[in-house]
């Protein structure tokens, strides 16, 4: 591959060429061979700043398209992959210099990685995706279970499947069906597995709890009712470190911090967004909320104070929904669009929002893209995986896995959730529109010892602050675990306990925290009558059908 061009600028009556020769050798397995297009694997190019520097007769190179992917230049080889061969001419007299640089490829522990979806039995088939136009996951993953947003009539549905329960699902399947209205958002408790939450259209949140093995009769009656929203809620997330702490966000512009053991509302932020929040998330130890709004604004939030610490205005140009997430360090990654609806992933440094420490354009397609984040290791088909490094160019592109069909949402396991044994480094859960396909990402190592560089401490299951004491001003870091041994739950899961009054499910509304008990009394009578009256009418009704 010969390319040459001349330079706009003449220096003392002298035009300069710029000239490049290069070689590309593809394929990491098996033998090598020498192309003659550019390939992110690997590429050797040499430049020379002359008139006529490949055409001299004082300097001869030839290149050798084999095996050894050798260049020879005046009598002497050099490795294509680690040689830069600059040549110059000047005033008549040539020059050669060779310059060895054997850092050519940026070193990476993960450099290999890929992604392979499992055999077509280890998938959940013949499941009713929900179609509903949201831009969210539609799914959420923990050790024991995989829930997923289903269509359904009447109402808003999710199903909750054990692990191990893979193959074709039955249509019987019992289901979590207690909303009125289409559910949008589902997410588990990072502190216990059997418990999650749900938004929906009706503009409720409600946490349920799923027993052990799985649902075997359909699950109406939740453990605890948040109302606070007027406008349907799209957007759920558990505080990481502390106990029974939940935030949603509404299409009302609303976010809302829940002590969920309560049943109230303790932080309402409803001033400050001006549009539809796409996304709202915690940083790694939950002393601070993150939200991506319509109006092109990041924000970055005191949660207990619910004031703006930092923004950014147009963090991305382009009109499409933009997604957040706090990275390592308290850095920012953010993917949207440019205006050319080019889409584009964007490292920043909340102190300082000036410019963003790097953005990258991936492609024009239209999909939105969600960003999955790893603290321990840094309508689409594909997922591209990227590393974050704490030196420019900060995000490091490293492969793509890609499908013929595109993904309605997706699902991420946790890390205690993986098998270290097999070099798993993350694992997600694929939404078609009629099943469910769990995508493992696999760094390939020789020996079957445990990893230590892939699986540093990571977090586990057991909180670090209760939800009256961080709401109080306490701050709790995560409490780690070592998955050497693979994960084994040496406590069983934090008890889910809900301080109950006189009714078993505990229903709050932000404007009204405390109710007067008169009134409670009054309602508790209506509802004694009306049921009396129902009971009456039924009777009534088998009376009559009996004649």
């Amino acid at each position: 591959m010969l390319n040459r061009r001349r330079s706009s600028s003449a220096q003392n009556g002298r035009a300069t060429w710029l000239s490049s020769v290069g070689l590309v050798c593809q394929g990491n397995f098996g033998p090598r061979h020498c192309q003659r297009e550019p390939t992110p694997q690997s590429a050797f190019v040499a430049t020379s700043s002359s008139a006529s520097a490949w055409f001299d007769k004082e300097i001869n190179i030839q290149k050798t398209c084999r095996q050894n992917r050798k260049l020879y230049a005046s009598a002497r080889h050099v490795c294509v992959a680690m040689t830069t061969i600059r040549c110059e001419i000047k005033r008549g007299s040539a020059s050669c210099n060779v310059i060895m640089s054997r850092k050519v490829v940026r070193t990476s522990k993960f450099r290999h990685v890929f992604g392979q979806a499992v055999k077509a039995d280890q998938c959940y088939d013949d499941i009713r995706i929900s179609q509903m136009t949201w831009d969210s996951n539609f799914c959420s993953v923990n050790p024991k279970f995989v829930a997923m947003i289903v269509d359904a009539s009447g109402g808003g549905a999710f199903i909750v499947l054990p692990l191990s329960k893979t193959g074709r699902i039955d249509m019987s399947q019992p289901t979590v069906c207690g909303h009125t209205g289409p559910v949008l958002d589902i997410e588990f408790c990072p502190h216990n597995d059997n418990i999650i939450a749900s938004g929906s259209e009706d503009c409720s949140v409600m946490i349920w709890e799923i027993p052990e093995g799985g649902l075997i009769s359909p699950l109406k009656d939740p453990v605890v009712k948040l109302d606070g929203h007027s406008k349907r809620v799209g957007i759920l997330s558990w505080h990481p470190t502390a106990h029974n702490v939940l935030m949603s966000a509404g299409c009302d512009n609303v976010v809302i911090l829940w002590n969920v053991a309560r049943g109230e509302s303790v932080v309402r932020i409803d001033s400050v967004h001006t549009d539809l929040i796409y996304s709202a998330c915690w940083n790694r130890n939950g002393s601070q909320i993150l939200t991506a709004c319509k109006d092109k604004k990041l924000r970055v939030f005191d949660p207990r104070k619910g004031t703006v610490i930092s923004e950014k205005d147009k963090a991305h140009e382009g009109s499409r929904p933009i997604r957040a997430v706090f990275v390592s360090d308290g850095k920012i990654l953010t993917t949207g669009f440019s205006r050319m609806s080019e889409r584009q992933v964007a490292l920043w440094d909340p102190n300082n929002f000036g410019e963003p420490l790097t953005l990258q354009e991936l492609d024009t397609s239209s999909g939105v893209l969600l960003p999955f984040f790893d603290p321990d290791t840094g309508g689409d088909s594909s997922i591209r995986y990227f590393e974050v490094t704490d030196e420019a160019p900060y995000v490091h592109y490293l492969s793509m896995y890609s499908s013929k069909e595109s993904q309605k949402g997706m699902g991420y396991m946790p890390k205690r959730g993986l098998e270290v044994n097999k070099c798993e480094i993350a694992r997600f859960y694929k939404l078609h529109e009629r099943k469910c396909e769990p995508i493992v990402m696999t760094v390939p190592r020789k020996s079957d010892l445990f990893q230590e560089d892939l699986y540093p401490d990571t977090i586990g299951p057991e909180p670090s602050v209760e939800a009256d004491d961080w709401f109080g001003g306490k701050d709790g870091e995560p409490i780690l675990i070592s998955l050497k041994d693979g994960f084994v739950a040496t406590t069983k899961n934090k008890e889910f306990k809900v301080i109950k009054s006189l009714m078993a499910t505990t229903s709050s509304s932000s404007n009204n925290r405390q109710s007067d008990s008169g009134e409670v009394q009054a309602l508790q009578n209506e509802v004694k009558e009306l049921r009396e009256i129902v009971e009456q009418l039924t009777k009534r009704v088998s009376q009559l059908e009996s004649k």
